[in-house]
């Protein structure tokens, strides 16, 4: 699985130009095709547990290839990875979701929600602050830390605006990304069951995905 996926991504890598893409966009389809194919699976599947992905394309969940060079020091036109993003109604909702990213010996599974707007983000906080024994039973549910290497991001040095500083589970407030992430090496990437390792780990994600979405549908 994933081998022409990475078999461009590492050329890719070697020759980032306009000219070599052009020259090669039928290798660049071929895996592109092969994304696709892969994301199809996924959304089928994940729908059978979270109906809001239900009715989504492969083209409303993968990002483009090219890069926004406008404000970066770097001018590489194109990424250097494929990523799709399961979540409501598209990548572009703002909502929560599950996250897939190939990239030659940086490739993760991921869930969640990174760097939302400081409104969905005070709102994520309150209902963390509001419910917070029913989000530490989620995220402290065995099947999800078996699958993902804890709660990823920055966090404030600071308690967050308008939040008690001596809440007992302040730290929980203080981050600025919500979401869980697994590293993956190229070789387990291209494992035969890699999909229903993705599966299993976006499946163990629902509940924290639920819970974040919830609270964004109230901003």
């Amino acid at each position: 699985m994933f081998e022409k996926s990475f078999s461009f991504l590492e050329t890719l890598t070697q020759n980032n130009n306009r000219k070599w893409y052009h020259a090669n966009k039928s290798f660049y389809n071929v895996a592109r095709q092969e994304f696709e194919h892969v994301t199809e699976i996924l959304l089928h599947e994940v729908s059978e547990f979270d109906k809001d992905v239900a009715g989504l394309t492969p083209k409303d969940c993968i990002f483009r290839i090219f890069r926004d060079v406008r404000f970066s020091a770097d001018k590489s036109p194109y990424k250097t990875n494929f990523g799709t993003f399961l979540t409501r109604g598209g990548k572009k909702t703002g909502f929560a979701g599950y996250y897939l990213h190939i990239q030659p010996d940086n490739s993760f599974i991921a869930g969640g929600i990174h760097m939302p707007p400081s409104p969905v983000l005070k709102a994520i906080r309150s209902d963390i602050f509001e419910h917070i024994e029913e989000f530490k039973e989620i995220i402290q549910f065995p099947e999800l830390t078996k699958n993902f290497d804890g709660m990823f991001g920055e966090q404030l040095n600071n308690p967050p605006r308008g939040f008690p500083k001596d809440f007992p589970d302040i730290d929980l407030l203080k981050y600025k990304s919500y979401g869980f992430s697994k590293m993956k090496t190229n070789k387990e990437m291209m494992h035969a069951d890699i999909l229903e390792d993705i599966i299993a780990r976006f499946r163990s994600l629902f509940p924290f995905i639920l819970f974040l979405n919830e609270a964004i549908e109230g901003v």
